[in-house]
């Protein structure tokens, strides 16, 4: 007898090879009772339904010293749930043969489902991620637990240099801002399960809900699952927009730690999703430092001086600013050496723009990857929820590769002049002190 696993595994090997390249996706949406908004796209190419419901319940929402209360909420809604315990659900998962998964961010707390779409093990997948969803025990046992499990993760990151840097990055970026707080050893002790509950109630709530399906399914069936995942939750009250984040003043911020290579993250406040901006950023960041070897960085601080294996930029645009930032690791005695390279060639950048052929070849390269986006259900659904989380247009997808083709280089130069700014830009270099050929450097500890 062939198991559902072994039916599902056989639809998604299917994937790439019947799944043609969309240039966007027929979304529809409405809203169901009590506020939550559904986006649904139809695809009959797989006997497969993929199903995610995003909450407005991620670390912006998280009080002044709980940091970290977000990822333990999200992470213990299948540790019990209704009348089922933790070994009951891992059992049901594996008799549905059903995929789970879901994550925490600064802006949402998801969680994501795949079945088979025949009617019977759809049902009773849809009945288990609805009784998790809705139903949610937080058992003191699993909280205790999961509670000691984070706290020894953050003691190990709180001596690897690259988890210090990303906390002292944030802080000093977003200094006053929920985006800054990053969990630590002492607010997760803090969070007793009464803050679990709490949290959960005030966010977990219809109107703070986003149901994104893609698959097998028609429409009628499409309302009936996003009501009965959302139907058992209290309506809630809609969100509110968070305030921004100031710009921080340009300091540079040094940390002693043993390791040999110095990591380093430069940057400030971006921009926030939908910003008219986007484009001109997305194709300028390819030709700054998000087009691998042929961005500017790279050719700049590995190619011609070997300063670093990996330079990199992005613009995260978040729910608010998200961040802008360039990071590199490079040996101890080399940081001050790459950081006036780092700064050369963005301040080139920003007072020149691109040029015409890298221009273009930043325009090839995103369009023609552009398909890859969209080639089987989960990246689809990941693209949908996105659109639907961030209240993106419906054509999005469709329109994504005009508006990249029309962007100019008067476009880029205007845009970083906007978002990014030398007199705001903090820049963070951990470590380094283990290279035995680097200057001595003092600064804040960790």
């Amino acid at each position: 007898m062939i198991s559902r696993y072994q039916r599902l595994g056989a639809a998604l090997a299917l994937t790439l090879a019947t799944l043609s390249a969309h240039a966007g996706l027929n979304i529809q949406t409405w809203t169901v009772a009590g506020g939550a908004k559904v986006f649904f796209v139809e695809s009959h190419a797989l006997p497969i339904v993929d199903v995610q419901v995003d909450f407005r319940a991620g670390g912006a929402e998280v009080p002044a010293g709980k940091a970290g209360i977000a990822g333990l909420t999200r992470g213990l809604l299948d540790a019990g749930a209704g009348n089922l315990d933790e070994e009951a659900i891992a059992n049901r998962v594996a008799d549905l043969g059903v995929q789970l998964g879901g994550d925490a961010d600064m802006d949402r707390a998801s969680l994501s489902l795949r079945t088979l779409s025949n009617p019977e093990e759809r049902k009773g997948a849809i009945d288990l991620l609805a009784t998790l969803i809705q139903q949610p025990t937080f058992p003191a046992a699993a909280v205790e637990r999961e509670k000691a499990r984070s706290i020894a993760g953050l003691k190990e990151a709180d001596t690897q240099a690259d988890a210090i840097l990303a906390r002292r990055f944030a802080a000093a970026v977003f200094p006053d801002h929920p985006y800054g707080r990053l969990p630590s050893v002492e607010t997760v002790s803090s969070i007793t399960r009464e803050d679990l509950v709490d949290f959960y109630k005030r966010n977990y709530t219809a109107a703070r809900a986003v149901v994104s399906i893609v698959g097998d399914v028609s429409r009628a069936e499409a309302e009936a699952i996003a009501s009965r995942l959302t139907g058992g939750l209290p309506a809630g009250e809609a969100p509110v927009a968070t305030a921004s984040s100031a710009l921080p003043h340009g300091q540079t911020i040094r940390v002693p730690n043993p390791s040999a290579q110095a990591h380093i993250s430069i940057g400030q406040p971006g921009i926030r999703r939908g910003d008219p901006d986007f484009f001109p950023l997305v194709v300028g960041n390819y030709i700054l430092g998000g087009g691998g070897f042929v961005s500017r960085l790279t050719k700049e601080v590995r190619e011609k001086r070997g300063y670093a294996y990996s330079v990199y930029s992005y613009f995260m645009p978040q729910r608010d600013v998200g961040p802008f930032e360039i990071g590199l690791q490079t040996k101890g005695s080399q940081a001050d050496d790459a950081l006036k390279v780092v700064s050369a060639t963005l301040a080139e950048f920003l007072a020149k723009g691109p040029t015409e052929a890298e221009l273009q070849a930043a325009k090839d390269n995103l369009i023609n990857g552009f398909a890859l986006r969209l080639d089987s259900n989960r990246k689809m659904l990941e693209q949908v929820a996105v659109i639907g989380g961030f209240g993106l247009p419906l054509d999005y997808l469709d329109t994504y590769r005009d508006k990249v083709r029309a962007v100019t280089v008067a476009q880029i130069r205007e845009a970083f002049k906007r978002h990014v700014s030398p007199d705001h830009l903090v820049t963070v270099v951990v470590g380094g002190d283990g290279d035995k050929t680097a200057p001595v450097k003092t600064g804040a500890k960790p």
